[in-house]
């Protein structure tokens, strides 16, 4: 689930209420190109930078290769991995039909 749909939103005009703070730094140049980039996106700054950040931060954590198992729970995890594929019919036929975002 995206960090945006886990934020515990409180009704402020439609917007979750923001109790912290972020403080950055940069040079003049970076902070107009993020600034045209945000009013190109139709968005405050604040709303394009949390966002871009936010996607990031979950890239980082789904790139995550290596985790750490005690034996019993690496034991059901590779055994998992050795069960064969359960056909699912209903599956194969929805990825069978064509994409509705290409055209």
């Amino acid at each position: 689930m995206p960090i945006k749909a886990k934020l515990v939103e409180q009704a402020t005009n439609g917007r979750a209420l923001r109790d912290a703070r972020i403080n950055l730094r940069g040079t003049s140049a970076e902070l107009e190109f993020i600034r045209r980039a945000a009013e190109s996106s139709q968005k405050s700054l604040t709303e394009f930078v949390l966002e871009s950040a936010a996607i990031a931060a979950e890239r980082v954590f789904a790139d995550r290769r290596e985790f750490a198992l005690d034996s019993k729970p690496w034991k059901a995890f590779q055994a998992a991995l050795e069960r064969p594929a359960v056909l699912k019919p209903r599956l194969q036929t929805l990825l069978g039909e064509p994409d509705p975002f290409i055209g």
